[in-house]
């Protein structure tokens, strides 16, 4: 299994034509499942802030499904002047579809370098004021969290995710779970005490490979191939 994540800033037309539907993994050959939302910045207060940036995140059987998506898919043509990358899961918490159930639980894992994270949700609706309040909170306490190298928020409801990308996985780990009364653990404890979703996942990665540009700047330097 294989993870993608694509971002592109594109016309208000490109914008309400992506949204409009998922891409369907019934006709798509080697594709799990796939996400589209609005792309907006890590929030630092309870309104996010929206662009014509969109993005979508996927799940693969493998490469190969992934590559011939990017060659011949006219979806993947609308994100072709953004920025990609391809993840391999390390470590993941919950259920998401097209993700595999046997990967690996613990919060420390064995891998030293780049890592990303995606936190994915199905937003109870009933819950989205509270949700928006908690989550705040946590993207807000990112702006001083040590290892941060890039993050969004994307959204489509009830489809709601965050992706980062960390210096390590250590700082990951000190972000969400070293501090008891941070933002980040608090809002784990509000999400178990009165859930937030109907299904969740947060899971961890290793950048496979990353190509193209944000406003002119990759958020993995100058790409990666590992």
């Amino acid at each position: 299994m294989i993870a993608s994540v694509h971002l592109a800033d594109v016309s208000t037309g490109t914008l309400l034509s992506l949204l409009r539907r998922n891409p369907d993994p019934a006709r798509i050959a080697g594709l799990r499942s796939a996400r589209v939302g609005l792309a907006t910045p890590l929030r630092t207060g309870f309104v996010p802030t929206f662009s014509r940036r969109v993005g979508l995140v996927s799940f693969w059987d493998d490469e190969a499904g992934l590559d011939d998506f990017e060659a011949t898919n006219a979806t993947a043509a609308a994100f072709a002047d953004g920025f990609r990358m391809r993840l391999s899961p390390l470590r993941a918490h919950g259920s998401w579809p097209g993700l595999d159930a046997d990967l690996p639980k613990a919060r420390r894992v064995e891998y030293d370098g780049p890592a990303a994270v995606l936190t994915l949700g199905r937003m109870r609706m009933s819950q989205a004021i509270r949700f928006l309040r908690t989550s705040g909170k946590a993207e807000a306490a990112t702006a001083d969290a040590p290892g941060l190298l890039w993050g969004t928020a994307l959204a489509r409801p009830p489809f709601v995710a965050t992706c980062s990308l960390w210096e390590s996985s250590d700082a990951i780990a000190g972000y969400a779970f070293d501090d008891a009364t941070g933002a980040h653990p608090l809002a784990i404890s509000a999400g178990r005490t009165k859930p937030f979703h109907h299904q969740e996942a947060f899971i961890r990665f290793r950048p496979v490979a990353s190509a193209g540009s944000l406003a002119g700047a990759n958020p993995l330097a100058a790409g990666i191939r590992l």
